[in-house]
């Protein structure tokens, strides 16, 4: 069962708080790490932007991946929100275990 590790922003933390109980609620994520104060500063619509986001790293499996971004999206304040996933290659095999058991994919 492949893990990821998704790295999502959000334009507030009472945002980032709701997103991240809907996915841990429907068993789209095991965890939600909620990282407040990031600063970013982008291209968006041709202007450099520049704002105060707050940083969402989900873990799940690969399965549950679509379902994941198709929540974030149908929940998010942004026109197209940052979601980036990552292959967990290792770590704690009894954590990775976890992630999987919380997702409904025990192996």
């Amino acid at each position: 069962m492949a893990r990821q590790f998704v790295y999502m922003t959000a334009g507030s933390r009472e945002e980032a708080e709701r997103i991240g109980k809907a996915l841990v609620e429907k068993r789209v994520a095991a965890c939600v790490n909620i990282i407040d104060a990031m600063h970013s500063i982008y291209r968006w619509e041709g202007a450099i932007q520049k704002d105060r986001e707050v940083v969402m790293i989900a873990k799940t499996t690969r399965r549950r991946l679509p379902e994941l971004i198709d929540t974030v999206n149908a929940m998010h304040s942004y026109d197209c929100p940052c979601i980036i996933s990552f292959d967990i290659d290792g770590g704690n095999p009894a954590f990775l275990a976890w992630i999987g058991a919380e997702v409904g994919e025990e192996q």
